[in-house]
């Protein structure tokens, strides 16, 4: 196969276009301080509200709260999507029942109902770990069903004409071609896990990263409110490589380009 010609580019290592690109996030940060002042913290405001909120421990407070809602709602649809996927998938009249309602509510943004659900649970842990997890059980349901439909049929149709039952096609062939996808369903679960965080904490509630900065807003500390923004990309950040990383781990045996 004919290698791709390096460019000058392509030298320079990773790490470097990383500190790179943290440069040119910190410019414009800087920038945007300068210029929107009321609006923007210095990264040193930042700082200093994070070391702040750290030495009294209320911000850990916050982000355990916080860490727990996402991995648990995340872990409940995690468990729940996989079957529901596969039964989709294999049984018709399950599938044409199921399918319309999930891509309806999938359609839904999920602040327009954590009102509704907090109206029926009450503002405490409950309600916030069932907004999480309807908004990451619909998008990780349709990323598996995708995946068990998209199996080869034709490793199938060999797997039984080489003896295999069904049991032996679904757990090897039919699983260990769907785990890319469910991988990949993961990490989206665990991204729209992050994003309604915000929506399910805003509206009530006394812990939380998304109640911190709603705190912060009211008496405007914008340090409070950037760290705490900054803080939830951070964390999404290292969900995505954990995944990334399992996804390199389980899935190597593929000829597959790694982002």
């Amino acid at each position: 196969m004919k290698q791709k010609k390096s460019t000058v580019w392509s030298r320079i290592p990773n790490g470097v276009w990383l500190l790179i690109s943290l440069a040119v996030a910190v410019a414009l940060w800087l920038c945007a301080a300068n210029a929107w002042p009321s609006v923007f913290a210095t990264p040193a405001k930042v700082w200093a509200a994070f070391l702040s909120k750290a030495a009294n421990g209320t911000l850990w407070g916050h982000a355990a709260a916080s860490l727990s809602r996402v991995l648990t709602g995340f872990a409940i649809a995690f468990v729940v999507a996989i079957p529901v996927a596969f039964l989709m998938a294999w049984y018709e009249p399950f599938r044409h029942v199921v399918e319309p309602w999930i891509q309806f509510i999938r359609n839904i943004p999920p602040l327009a109902y954590v009102f509704l659900i907090i109206a029926a649970l009450g503002i405490g842990q409950t309600s916030k770990v069932t907004v999480i997890f309807i908004a990451a059980f619909l998008v990780m349901v349709v990323t598996i069903y995708q995946g068990v439909k998209g199996v080869d049929v034709t490793l199938i149709k060999a797997a039984r004409v080489l003896g295999a039952n069904q049991m032996d096609i679904f757990f090897k062939v039919t699983i260990p071609a769907t785990t890319p996808f469910i991988l990949v369903a993961a990490r989206l679960g665990l991204s729209t896990s992050m994003t309604t965080l915000m929506a399910s904490e805003i509206v009530g509630g006394d812990k939380g990263i998304g109640m911190m900065i709603q705190q912060a807003n009211g008496y405007y500390q914008m340090d409070v409110m950037l760290m705490g923004i900054l803080l939830l990309g951070i964390i999404g950040i290292c969900f995505e490589k954990i995944v990334k990383y399992m996804e390199r781990r389980f899935t190597g045996w593929q000829e597959t380009i790694q982002q």
